[in-house]
């Protein structure tokens, strides 16, 4: 009897010794490392994903946390796979004992014994699991891991790591894929299928084998049910629901924007942009739609900005990243073209803010040599003396030149730089033929200069990372009251048949050759700027901005909002009058004003020389300006009106062919104008 003490305590030495012993081999474990590479991610305004970027081993592994996933489906995994884990020190002697014994009764594994934590000692070794070696590691990997790591860590590193097939790891890899959305709101059905699949993630791939995923998450849906964890009628009603068939690709919106934003950061795991996806969806089906028509090669490029902001809502560089016949992968927002006409609301503003002209200021259009420089209108006519306002919303040229020329081709390029855009310059040495698009220009410098116009002449900071700074004011490009004088001509430019009329500024252009068709507008809040050609260069011939690029432009802003944001009204500074109340040097402009020569003779106003009339009416109008009455009109040197005393009359109309018109005022000063009626 004696003895039976000294057993006792030799035994409880023992197994204190075995404790310590244990403690020790588990205090010793050298875990593997608990931070794996996660797919870069970059994400829109709220939050959710525009594109993610496979890791260094091409699997799909996106970084999740507990709060961003479906608590019934945490639920259903902790019921189905181990349903004492918030009780157990990693390993769970019950189980094993339970798996053991139906191993020994059926000749074969009936069921695992493994915890979670052990299933996230495999995953974080990548360890097989049919030898005692490689389970007696897992346990002691597991036990290692509950005295290093809360119960919620070791969840989120399941979460991460746990297999979809092929090449997803992670639940928000594998909710994405077979799914089409994060795990944040699951249905029964889908969140019981995403519990089976890592049991065996190669076999049961819906996409192979839907029968076995089926299977496998009907026996969840069964447990579940059985457990209490699920309604019978949820489990039923989710039995009846079918397994997706087909793996969803991974969000790649803002293609070229992510990848520009990834180059300029390649260390960070995360890019928060200022994209709206939901935009972003809707102009890219709108881009593929528009030009599928087209032609195999022809591409486009559409930037949507906040200009007052200044954030990018929207940025497609191609119709479509993947469409190689297109040059998809070009990103043609920063590519360097000619922008046409699109330059000339920025012409018209400087010769308002510096005093040359005002909309309502006439203005010749008439075949006019700027030294060796002598441009054409874009369709070959004139229409003699004009108003401004019709000079900039017809697109007129001769009339944007002159005042190019009085005001410097110089200080057009410094209002440029204003505004954040530096052009590419022929010959570093700009001449007036920048007014009509000789110089380079990208998408996202047109999206800047027509911001500024928007902004009241002020430049705005374009940018597309959430984390830019904040709003600073930037240079006046214009004064307020030029810039919303523009903005008031270019709304009254016709918009397509179909769209609001007046309710939004824009401009089209079309570069030389016709091998870039442009369309920029803006509201009182948003600006989109529109390209389309090819990447190539190649000319593609009848590509006009105002056919081709102006529609795509009003579609884009119908799928930006339900309707047009009003334009601001006019400042308080600004002369808003007829031609007649305009003091006396605003009236009309023309070279010899500008040079402050005389202009004394008389003119032919209508029919402008050079210009091309149908042969449709009975009567032909003539409009005089300047010289002092009486006048005398001839018609090919014939006199057909003498003693004229007033500057608008009528002619009998001529044949088909060339007319020339000639006036002679009182004081012996003449002027003509040679036309041509097509009949």
């Amino acid at each position: 009897m004696r003895r039976l003490p000294l057993i006792l305590v030799a035994a409880l030495g023992l197994v204190a010794a075995a404790r310590d012993a244990a403690d020790n081999w588990i205090a010793a474990t050298e875990l593997p490392p608990l931070v794996a590479e996660a797919s870069v991610e970059v994400l829109d305004r709220t939050g959710d994903l525009l594109r993610a970027y496979t890791v260094a081993d091409g699997r799909w592994r996106l970084a999740i946390s507990l709060d961003s996933v479906d608590p019934d489906y945490l639920a259903m995994l902790i019921a189905y796979e181990d349903r004492r884990f918030r009780r157990h020190n990693g390993v769970d002697a019950l189980a094993l004992a339970r798996a053991a014994g139906q191993a020994v009764r059926h000749g074969r594994v009936v069921s695992g014994g493994s915890t979670l934590t052990m299933q996230v000692a495999r995953l974080l070794e990548d360890s097989g699991t049919g030898h005692w070696a490689g389970k007696l590691r897992q346990m002691r990997v597991a036990l290692a891991l509950e005295r290093r790591l809360t119960k919620d860590q070791i969840l989120a590193l399941y979460l991460n790591r746990a297999p979809f097939g092929g090449n997803l790891e992670g639940l928000r890899a594998g909710s994405l894929s077979w799914l089409g959305k994060p795990p944040r709101r699951l249905t029964p059905a889908e969140a019981a299928l995403l519990v089976a699949l890592p049991q065996s993630p190669e076999a049961r791939r819906p996409d192979r084998d839907p029968a076995a995923a089926r299977a496998a998450r009907d026996r969840v849906l069964a447990r579940m049910a059985r457990a209490g964890v699920l309604a019978a009628e949820e489990a039923e009603t989710a039995v009846r629901t079918p397994v997706p068939t087909v793996r969803q690709p991974f969000p790649a919106l803002a293609p070229h924007l992510a990848d520009r934003t990834r180059a300029a950061d390649p260390l960070a795991p995360l890019h928060r942009l200022t994209v709206d996806a939901a935009l972003q969806t809707r102009l890219e089906s709108l881009l593929r739609r528009t030009v599928a028509p087209l032609g195999a090669q022809l591409s486009a490029a559409l930037i949507v900005a906040d200009h007052r902001t200044g954030e990018i809502l929207a940025h497609l560089g191609s119709p479509d990243f993947t469409d190689t016949a297109r040059a998809g992968y070009v990103d043609m927002t920063a590519a360097l073209r000619s922008p046409g006409s699109t330059l000339k609301p920025l012409v018209y503003g400087l010769a308002f803010a510096e005093g040359l002209a005002h909309p309502e200021t006439l203005i010749e259009d008439r075949p006019t040599a700027f030294g060796a420089y002598r441009p054409a209108n874009f369709d070959g006519s004139y229409r003699g003396t004009i108003p401004v306002r019709e000079a900039l919303q017809a697109s007129r040229n001769i009339p944007v030149v002159a005042l190019a020329e009085a005001l410097g081709p110089a200080r057009l390029i410094a209002r440029l730089q204003r505004a954040g855009i530096r052009p590419a310059i022929p010959g570093e040495l700009p001449g007036l033929a920048i007014t009509l698009g000789g110089l380079g220009l990208t998408l996202e410098d047109l999206v800047r200069l027509y911001a500024a116009l928007a902004n009241g002449g002020r430049a705005v900071d374009l940018h597309w990372r959430s984390d830019a700074p904040g709003d600073t004011p930037g240079s006046a490009v214009l004064p307020p009251e030029a810039a919303w004088q523009v903005a008031d001509i270019l709304r009254g430019v016709p918009a397509p048949p179909t769209a609001p009329q007046r309710r939004i500024a824009f401009k089209t252009g079309t570069s030389y050759g016709y091998r870039d068709a442009w369309a920029v507008g803006f509201d009182g809040a948003h600006v989109i700027a529109v390209w389309m050609g090819r990447p190539d260069g190649t000319p593609v011939p009848g590509a006009f901005g105002a056919d081709l690029a102006a529609p795509l432009l009003f579609e884009a802003f119908a799928r930006l909002k339900s309707a047009p944001d009003p334009l601001p009204p006019p400042p308080p500074g600004t002369l808003i009058a007829a031609n007649a109340g305009l003091p006396p040097p605003l009236r009309h402009f023309d070279r010899r004003d500008a040079s402050g020569s005389d202009r004394s003779g008389p003119r032919i106003g209508f029919p402008p020389h050079g210009a091309r009339l149908p042969l449709d009416a009975a009567r032909l109008p003539v409009r005089l300006d300047g010289g002092t009455p009486p006048f005398t009109l001839l018609a090919d040197g014939a006199p057909v009106l003498t003693g004229l005393r007033h500057r608008e009359t009528e002619l009998a109309a001529p044949g088909a062919g060339f007319l020339t018109l000639s006036v002679i005022d009182a004081n012996g000063h003449a002027a003509r104008a040679e036309v041509f009626f097509v009949p």
